[in-house]
């Protein structure tokens, strides 16, 4: 989906004419009516205060360009009620909900993440043995960002 139709659908669920929407992002009708028709696109600052107050991710607002996974934990974040929050509960686009929550890491060690990941994994995967998930996991998370040293 297009930034234009994502603008309009989240309009729309929210039952906002373009003036109530322009009033909530601080911006004229007529720019909210060039972001429907794609004649522009919000800037920067206007993106960041769209995601805050409707909670939608960026992402999700530029049309979902890039696939997101958790710099913690390497899980996809295809939807945005996977993605953490800040404090201030404007979204954290690089961690999942349960890695990072209001501003803080849950886990200290890749040991502790892979203690709580590994009997999920097991269940997905019967047929892999704890030690091969284990062994697939310290491989893989000192490729993310959160744990790369």
């Amino acid at each position: 989906m297009e930034t234009k139709e994502v603008l309009l659908q989240l309009r729309k669920v929210h039952e906002l004419t373009q003036e109530e929407m322009a009033k909530r992002l601080l911006v004229t009708r007529q720019a909210v009516s060039r972001w429907e028709t794609g004649e522009t696109i919000p800037n920067a600052e206007t993106l960041k205060l769209i995601s805050k107050e409707f909670h939608v991710s960026i992402n999700t607002l530029l049309g979902m360009p890039q696939r997101l996974f958790c710099q913690c934990c390497g899980m996809p974040l295809d939807d945005d009620g996977l993605l953490s929050q800040e404090k201030d509960g404007s979204f954290n686009e690089d961690y999942c909900k349960w890695c990072y929550t209001d501003g803080k890491f849950t886990y200290t060690s890749m040991e502790e993440l892979m203690d709580c990941c590994v009997p999920i994994l097991q269940e997905q995967f019967p047929e892999t043995t704890e030690q091969q998930l284990r062994d697939m996991m310290q491989k893989q998370l000192p490729q993310l960002k959160h744990w790369k040293k």
